[in-house]
């Protein structure tokens, strides 16, 4: 059975409550660490928690998620408790951690009329058919092996739908304790609303499929949002996130002969020639895809490099705008997925735009882009430009 070693608290512009929560933690377990994930507070949370007695990490402001996955670093190994910053009352009784423990608040206090809730409970019931009463709870206890099976966590409020699901699928028990807890509730007014809307659209993201990004972020995957427009590219693209090897570039995929590359490199114009009835549109279509794959490098980059395409092709834009922010928070990640069909979706604009000499102009500056992108980084040519640089940077997460 696992001693509790540390106690991980994320938290944002909570200076009025994290310290009576840190000296409660640390009055009911002293020999556990307390750690604080500063979220980018405006205001003196930070000091506060440390006067009290936590490892305070100080943070840019990223979401609960990623904030808990950087706390989860620095703790020491072995069991985890997960509390939220405004919780009061006795947390005890989730100990000791066998597999993954979530407190349910024995009496509602608030809220609003369920719905982030009931959705976190249908998507935990569908990806593993385990049916939580407390989708949502933040106050959690994690043995050593179910921590290891869970992090780094799903990022925003959709960490813990996410983590209930990893533990189920991981074969750990998940066991649900009535509690006399309570903490600070959110109303029926709109900055409740709000974050219930944000609880929601992160619980819907982080159900579907994860991939841990540069930064060792775990994000997800809305390449599959793109499907809406485009079903067939965007499948293919799916398959390559799902399957991928470590190949990179068509020389690799060509020697390796089966992989998802290789089904990109085939897919993608069979069907532009299925629909366009063209070489010309076959081939504008592919390697528009590919050249918006290739940029998908940092957050934001490929998203950007569609916008400003779109309106150009009068290509839809509402998706892109979208998806934008929360790219560009590193809250998602397109993946192939999303970046050959929208590539693809600037293909067919293109189609429909030019014919004749100017397609195949089109494709002779496409194909010279993907031949540099095969040869060097176009990300690294990117950065080495500066005005380039400049609008490539702008809105990103430093």
């Amino acid at each position: 059975m696992d001693d509790l070693n540390a106690i991980l608290v994320a938290a944002r512009d909570e200076e009025e409550r994290i310290a009576e929560t840190v000296r409660a933690l640390r009055r009911a377990f002293p020999d556990a660490a307390v750690i604080v994930a500063d979220d980018g507070s405006r205001d003196a949370t930070a000091e506060q928690a440390e006067a009290a007695g936590a490892l305070v990490l100080r943070l840019r402001r990223r979401g609960k998620g990623q904030a808990l996955s950087d706390a989860e670093r620095a703790a020491p190994p072995g069991a985890l408790l997960l509390v939220d910053a405004d919780l009061r009352g006795d947390i005890a009784p989730l100990l000791p951690p066998r597999g993954l423990r979530v407190a349910a608040f024995a009496e509602r206090r608030g809220g609003g009329f369920g719905i982030a809730k009931r959705t976190a409970r249908a998507l935990i019931r569908i990806r593993s058919g385990f049916d939580p009463r407390e989708p949502l709870s933040g106050q959690r206890s994690l043995s050593a092996e179910a921590r290891a099976a869970v992090f780094p966590l799903a990022p925003g409020f959709g960490a813990e739908t996410r983590m209930t699901i990893d533990a189920v699928l991981a074969g750990h028990a998940v066991d649900e304790l009535e509690l006399p807890l309570e903490h600070r509730a959110t109303g029926r007014d709109a900055r409740g609303f709000l974050h219930r809307g944000r609880q929601l659209v992160d619980a819907v993201f982080a159900a579907g499929p994860l991939r841990v990004n540069y930064r060792g972020a775990r994000l997800p995957l809305v390449g599959w949002t793109v499907a809406l427009h485009e079903p067939l590219v965007t499948a293919i693209g799916l398959a390559d996130d799902r399957w991928s090897g470590e190949e990179r570039g068509f020389a690799a995929h060509l020697r390796s002969r089966r992989t998802t590359g290789v089904l990109k490199l085939v897919g993608i114009p069979l069907v532009a020639f299925a629909r366009t009835r063209s070489v010309s549109g076959a081939l504008l279509v592919a390697l528009s895809a590919n050249a918006l794959n290739q940029l998908d490098t940092k957050p934001g980059r490929a998203l950007k490099a569609y916008i400003v395409a779109a309106l150009a092709l009068d290509a839809p834009l509402g998706l892109a705008v979208l998806l934008a922010p929360y790219d560009l928070r590193e809250m998602t990640m397109l993946g192939d997925g999303g970046a050959n069909g929208l590539g693809a979706m600037l293909g067919w604009s293109s189609v429909n735009r030019f014919t004749g000499r100017g397609r195949w102009l089109a494709i002779g500056a496409l194909a010279g882009l993907t031949i540099i992108g095969e040869r060097r980084s176009l990300g690294d040519l990117i950065e080495r430009t500066p005005v380039l640089r400049e609008l490539d940077a702008w809105g990103r997460v430093p």
